[in-house]
């Protein structure tokens, strides 16, 4: 796999697994370092209950992007994968 792309997996997983710790429904702070080359940003996350979807947003560089069909992923914490 080309590196960019294990760097972007990698960033991803980041995003779901410390979202879906604590399920913000409002764009909250992370410590998920923004991918985007160049940038130093922190990436901020809100998961969208309705759609069952990760939005993410980086102040620093306007880099955004929404995760779906992260559920069963071994980075889903969510409370129904536990139960």
């Amino acid at each position: 796999m080309p590196k960019e792309a294990r760097e972007l997996t990698s960033f991803l997983a980041l995003v779901v697994d410390t979202t879906i710790k604590t399920m913000p429904s409002i764009l909250s702070s992370s410590d998920v370092r923004c991918f985007k080359k160049g940038c130093h940003g922190l990436v901020e996350s809100a998961y969208r209950q309705t759609s069952e979807e990760i939005y993410w947003y980086c102040p620093d560089c306007e880099n955004e992007g929404v995760i779906s069909n992260w559920q069963g992923s071994k980075w889903d914490n969510s409370i129904s994968k536990k139960l």
